[in-house]
């Protein structure tokens, strides 16, 4: 399973790497697209993604609990979401800020997994479960292609994920070492990372007046995750003063082995305002 897992880290690794090389491969530029003066814009949205993963906490007696985030996660208790960019000429530079608090709680047999096994017939579990995340992405831009259709900016930066998790347990019935008062626990970790990335943004305008658009966004990244990737498409409408953007946004990662919290994916749809002066 590890080999087959490592493959498939690297044949995504291998395709968003080629597509960025085939993008630097074929520049175009349009030098009424471009400007030397300093351009800025920023954007607040809504994002209301689905969390899949596994969080294992350990016991204290040589076994871990584990929770599948994607059967307890259903409310979302605070949000926060921005960008801010700035460009001059074919450079620029891009700040995203993603701030979310969900939670919630569940009984049954298929809840917890102890040491990675499903629990025994006739033992069923309380569980809840805390994620407090940011998600935060700092990276430089370089335009490569600047026409009336379409633009795009090759990317390379960091993104840090900053997790606090926090899950309570409460078994049915006594089994193995769980007994008495054992039979319920809780834990909270907190896990930081930083990751290198590289990637692409764009947009390709269509329509009479070129006011529709689809934006896209595409990156992969490693460093203290074995990996992670993030990938953004919509449709937009652009305005004088700015653009009205709904679109899809997937971001996944994938830890070390060692790590407490074993795979984390947000994935839902967006819909953000942005201006730009």
């Amino acid at each position: 399973m590890a080999r087959g897992s490592d493959q498939t880290k690297l044949r995504r690794a291998i395709q968003s790497a080629a597509l960025v090389a085939s993008v630097a491969a074929v520049p175009a530029v349009d030098a009424q697209q471009l400007s030397d003066d300093w351009r800025f814009g920023a954007a607040i949205y809504g994002y209301f993604p689905s969390v899949s993963g596994t969080v294992s906490m350990p016991t204290g007696n040589a076994r871990s609990v584990e929770a599948d985030a994607d059967q307890l996660l259903r409310n979302l208790e605070f949000a926060f979401m921005g960008s801010l960019e700035v460009t001059k000429g074919r450079w620029g530079a891009f700040t995203d800020v993603m701030y979310f608090d969900i939670g919630g709680s569940k009984t049954g047999t298929g809840t917890l997994a102890v040491s990675g096994l499903p629990l025994p017939p006739g033992v069923s579990a309380y569980a809840s479960l805390d994620i407090e995340t940011t998600v935060w992405t700092l990276a430089g831009t370089y335009r490569v292609v600047a026409t009336p259709d379409a633009r795009v900016d090759l990317i390379a930066g960091a993104r840090m994920l900053d997790v606090r998790t926090t899950l309570n347990w409460q078994f049915s019935a006594d089994f193995g070492p769980f007994v008495g008062p054992g039979r319920g626990g809780s834990g909270t970790t907190r896990q930081t990372n930083w990751d290198a990335i590289v990637g692409v943004k764009g947009r390709v305008n269509f329509g009479e007046s070129r006011r529709w658009f689809v934006p896209y966004y595409l990156d992969v990244g490693t460093g203290e995750s074995d990996l992670t990737w993030q990938a953004i498409a919509g449709l937009g409408y652009a305005f004088d003063w700015g653009d009205v953007i709904v679109a899809w946004r997937h971001l996944d990662y994938e830890f070390k082995s060692t790590d407490k919290l074993q795979g984390l994916a947000f994935d839902g749809p967006a819909v953000g305002v942005a201006f730009r002066w």
